[in-house]
């Protein structure tokens, strides 16, 4: 599924893997329980040994082989069924982090679905504060900002939104990390603006707005997305390429993409990686910001995803870098904050490409 780039791309003497490696990053869409790498997975699986996920780490490759969108769906849950306990969320929330510092991601927006812990009988309370502190604790072991967008798992249906807008907007729960409200799950048989009340309410409390749209479903959901849900970035954005209005608007509004190539191969969303729609989004100056998604479950990283977009879009260094600060950009980082980061990248660049 990955897309391993020839380190000859770079020219001569670089390596641009090396360059990769060490620029520092933002990641804003980045999935929670879907960050378990293999080893916290088969801990978790080893915790709970009634679940049918593998506990050997070798066996999760095949397990985290998708036929389908609705059967990664299926195999994801699977796995948020392993997260039982405070202390569950807390070691794979810790975890997430050692290895987003360990790409040099500097910030990541992190998604998190408090409804597939709270329904399964870990107390609220209790599910905040092991976030937090695993939010705070990483912070200072390892120096990466992490930041919380709370949201709604569509399958669920407008019960699970009621209950996570309640735990997004209750000032006696609302983790002091929570920056913005998404809309994930299957897009089909999910309409967009059966949410736009739950929306409504987390923006008027202060929460921006990214959901995932256009991943599964045509332009539409996008247009949806941003009509009815007031989206100020969106999920994935496949579709988008299909409808050059849509484009024009995204890229006149500067409405980040959150592109995920390495995911929407492997849920099939698109077919392979050269018929990739983000060569569109480019050449229709759209916003994009390259991610992961669900890393270990799609076989790559944040490093490699940069790779895979640095081969599709013929970017060098520099190219990367922009890269690098589209995300600074749409992020909702403070404005020092992201003074400090783009500050970051370009001088490593600067001192990378020095003679």
């Amino acid at each position: 599924m990955t897309d391993r780039l020839d380190a000859a791309t770079a020219g001569p003497g670089r390596d641009l893997h090396a360059f990769i490696a060490g620029l520092p990053k933002a990641e804003l869409h980045v999935h929670h329980v879907g960050s378990a790498s293999p080893r916290i997975v088969s801990e978790l699986a080893a915790r709970h040994p009634d679940s049918r996920v593998p506990t050997d780490p070798e066996a999760l490759v095949d397990y985290f082989t998708f036929t389908d969108f609705a059967h990664f769906i299926e195999v994801y849950l699977s796995v948020v069924d392993l997260i039982r306990t405070p202390e569950d969320v807390r070691l794979l929330t810790y975890e997430v982090a050692r290895e987003l510092a360990r790409q040099q991601v500097r910030y990541a927006e992190l998604t998190i679905t408090p409804f597939s812990s709270t329904r399964r009988g870990i107390d609220e309370r209790a599910f905040m504060d092991a976030i937090e502190d695993a939010r705070k604790t990483a912070e200072t072991d390892f120096g990466t900002v992490l930041r919380w967008c709370f949201d709604i798992p569509g399958e669920a249906g407008l019960e699970s939104a009621e209950e996570t807008t309640r735990l997004a907007t209750d000032d006696r729960l609302r983790p002091e990390g929570l920056v913005s409200f998404g809309l994930g799950g299957p897009e089909i048989g999910v309409p967009r603006p059966q949410f736009k009340p739950y929306f409504d309410r987390a923006i008027a409390a202060g929460l921006h707005s990214v959901p995932h749209a256009g991943e599964t479903t045509g332009p539409e959901t996008v247009w949806d997305a941003l009509d009815e849900l007031r989206a100020e970035r969106i999920g994935h954005g496949t579709s988008s390429a299909r409808d050059p209005e849509l484009l024009r608007h995204l890229a006149e509004r500067r409405i980040a993409l959150e592109v995920c190539p390495t995911s929407n191969i492997a849920t099939r969303a698109v077919t392979t990686l050269d018929e990739h729609p983000v060569k569109e989004f480019a050449r229709a100056g759209v916003l994009v910001t390259i991610n992961s998604d669900d890393p270990p479950m799609f076989g790559t990283d944040l490093n490699n995803e940069y790779a895979v977009a640095a081969r599709l879009l013929g970017l060098d260094e520099r190219g990367l870098a922009d890269l690098a600060k589209n995300a600074v950009e749409a992020s909702f980082m403070d404005p020092a904050g992201k003074a400090g980061l783009a500050a970051e990248i370009d001088a490593y660049t600067t001192t990378w490409l020095a003679p």
